[in-house]
């Protein structure tokens, strides 16, 4: 008998084996197919080794493309974030938003400001999602009647209370429910900050008695150096309802109450189920203290170079570059170009 290499397993016995002897009475043997393929698995040839490596290639790759392909919540603050100044998106960053929505990623803007000074910005980009308005006091979904919107407003006998102690500390101050604003004293100083529109019903005078209910914001400018005292009142007799917070930097005068019920970490949260994201898919945006529970909750929390110092403390990244040096596109190339590297 010719001697031949032999390979363990059937295979190689089989191609090592002389030839039986014919007898009257052959011996029963399993069907060629099922004998072929338990062959093939014992000791395959080198054809089956290279469809098994074909095989190896296409798992890696549908995980490379599951890994590049994962789509993001991405949450953008607006003033000193998204927009370049109090006004203005620019187009370059509108352009490059929008590809990314076109690649499959979802976008969302949460910000201190009411509904009315947002909508442009939010049709500018050609959204198609929840808006985040007084940092999580209202959100509402354009166009999805299937939405139901959230709305959380202050108590309104705490905020006339408010008001009336602590008149001889505040220069001036403004209310607002959804659209409508109750402005203390007409003042070109104060006009920027809540965005006056042809659309936009203004009252003035004295809180007290004109407010018809709850308010989704409060902004007080407090007599210089006066602003803690309205915080401590605050904080010693609503400690439970209302919330201080103290815009500092240029703004240290301007004191906002909130309700502790709302912040945009919440509001991110309660959109982002509503999407499908869980928390890890998310990328958030921001530069103030308002930003700051959002950051914490977003699986990846940005903050700007130009952020308040308390928002860079929380943050996962720290952009070298502000807002109108635009950064979030800075990061967001660098992340999605890392996750393509890394999956390499």
């Amino acid at each position: 008998m010719r001697l031949m290499k032999r390979c363990d397993g059937p295979w190689g016995a089989w191609i090592s084996r002389p030839k039986r002897p014919k007898t009257p009475h052959p011996i029963p043997q399993k069907p060629k197919a099922i004998r072929a393929i338990k062959n093939l698995l014992r000791c395959p040839p080198p054809l089956f080794h290279s469809l098994k490596n074909l095989l190896k290639f296409g798992l890696y790759a549908i995980m490379f493309w599951v890994i590049c392909m994962k789509k993001h919540l991405i949450v953008l603050d607006l003033d000193g974030t998204l927009l370049y100044d109090w006004e203005t998106l620019t187009e370059d960053t509108c352009e490059y938003l929008k590809a990314l929505q076109a690649e499959g990623h979802t976008l969302v803007i949460a910000t201190g400001r009411p509904y009315r000074s947002s909508i442009f910005f939010y049709e500018q980009l050609g959204l198609n999602t929840p808006m985040i308005n007084y940092n999580g006091g209202l959100i509402t979904w354009k166009n999805n009647p299937d939405f139901e919107e959230v709305n959380i407003p202050l108590d309104r006998d705490a905020v006339n209370d408010v008001f009336a102690k602590n008149r001889k500390h505040i220069e001036n101050a403004f209310c607002e429910i959804k659209d409508d604003i109750y402005l203390l004293e007409e003042s070109e100083d104060i006009s920027n900050f809540f965005h006056f529109n042809e659309h936009v019903n203004l009252y003035v005078g004295e809180f007290s008695g004109k407010l018809p209910a709850g308010t989704n914001g409060c902004i007080i400018m407090a007599k210089e150096k006066e602003g803690r005292l309205i915080e401590e009142y605050v904080a010693k007799h609503y400690k439970d309802i209302i919330k201080t917070r103290n815009w500092g930097n240029d703004y240290e005068s301007v004191i906002e109450l909130y309700s502790p019920k709302t912040n945009k970490g919440i509001a991110i949260k309660h959109v982002a189920k509503h999407l499908g994201f869980d928390r890890d898919s998310i990328i958030a945006f921001g530069d103030g203290h308002n930003d700051i529970e959002m950051l914490e909750y977003a699986g990846v929390g940005v903050a700007m170079g130009n952020a308040h110092e308390e928002l860079k403390e929380v943050a996962d990244v720290i952009s070298p570059k502000n807002h109108q040096e635009r950064a979030i596109e800075h990061f967001l190339d660098n992340y999605f170009q890392k996750k393509k590297v890394d999956s390499d």
